[in-house]
């Protein structure tokens, strides 16, 4: 609808028109006063007020859901390790120690992830580190899981030869428990040493008794050495029974095996004597368990009778002999 104006110089009313320069002038006087309130407002809104706008305030949102539940993830992850750690604590101590396998290092179990940094990705949008944290425990929990796993399976294949194991722990006396015929002259442990009179760890035990006394396996196994040491053990033989089991004879007059003879328990491999650094007639016996010299008491019963003895030693015969 066009406007009019009153002419004072005519008298009369005449159609106004406003030249474009003032349109434009006046359209950008609007568009900065309509920019300038609404940049007021929002300072108002955010600034003074402290207001969000609402997509902040709905990102805001939703990266705290996201937060809550990382937090929540990682609360089950530190449970499932306390879980693992137990397993990993129970396979070296209970599992892979009674079947005499080797403990996985704890170097090994807990070994890291070395080398070029497989987290970058995540420095763009992870600034807090929850989800870098996250996943560092993801990753060493999937590792730790599947180093357990396969530790199981060997485990679940030793088993399956347990019995094989029986006869192979050193469960009986290396000599006929007929207590005329000897005495514990030393047990394992500490002792005044009979040469030097200083105190020494005795890593065996001494059974007194007459040269020429019968020395048997005290389990199935391989004959890994027979050796003479002068100065020391004498004439000896060690045995490896398998599933970290070792046995060592010594002190001995003669020795009936070979290295790399297999022999059952009861078999006869030597005779007691005097051998080597010995004090007087007897034989030497060590159990070591993984390389580690262990109480040979704690694998026998000297209260046996001599006739069960006997029967181990009969059977062991029947079995050597040829058919």
């Amino acid at each position: 609808m066009p406007k009019y104006i009153f002419n004072k110089e005519t008298l009369t009313y005449e159609e106004y028109t406003c030249s474009g320069k003032l349109k434009f002038l006046r359209a950008a006087l609007l568009f900065a006063a309509s920019a300038g309130a609404a940049f007021l407002y929002l300072w108002l809104y955010t600034s003074v007020l402290g207001y969000d706008l609402p997509k902040t305030a709905f990102l805001k949102k939703a990266n705290a859901r996201l937060n809550t539940r990382l937090e929540l993830l990682n609360m089950e992850l530190d449970s499932d390790a306390e879980y693992l750690a137990s397993f990993q604590s129970r396979d070296n101590d209970i599992y892979r120690s009674v079947f005499g396998m080797n403990e996985i290092p704890a170097e090994v179990r807990n070994a890291g992830f070395g080398g070029v940094d497989r987290y970058a990705y995540l420095d763009a949008i992870d600034r807090t580190g929850l989800l870098r944290q996250t996943e560092i425990k993801i990753d060493v929990l999937t590792k730790k899981a599947w180093l357990q796993s396969n530790s199981f399976d060997e485990i679940e294949v030793v088993t399956r030869k347990a019995g094989d194991m029986a006869v192979c722990i050193p469960s009986v006396p290396p000599i006929l428990p007929d207590k005329s015929q000897y005495r514990i002259s030393s047990s394992f442990g500490y002792r005044s040493d009979p040469f030097l009179g200083t105190r020494k760890r005795h890593t065996g035990m001494d059974f007194a008794c007459h040269i020429g006394n019968q020395v048997y396996a005290t389990a199935d196994g391989v004959v890994e050495a027979v050796r003479t040491d002068t100065y020391g053990y004498g004439k000896y033989v060690i045995i490896d029974h398998g599933f970290g089991y070792k046995t060592r004879y010594a002190h001995l007059s003669k020795i009936n095996v070979e290295k790399g003879m297999t022999v059952t328990r009861g078999s006869l491999i030597a005779l007691s004597g005097n051998s080597g650094r010995s004090s007087g007639p007897h034989l030497h016996y060590e159990v070591m368990y993984k390389g580690n010299y262990v109480n040979p008491m704690n694998f026998m019963d000297l209260g046996m009778s001599v006739g069960e003895y006997a029967q181990v030693t009969e059977k062991a015969a029947g079995a050597n002999s040829p058919s």
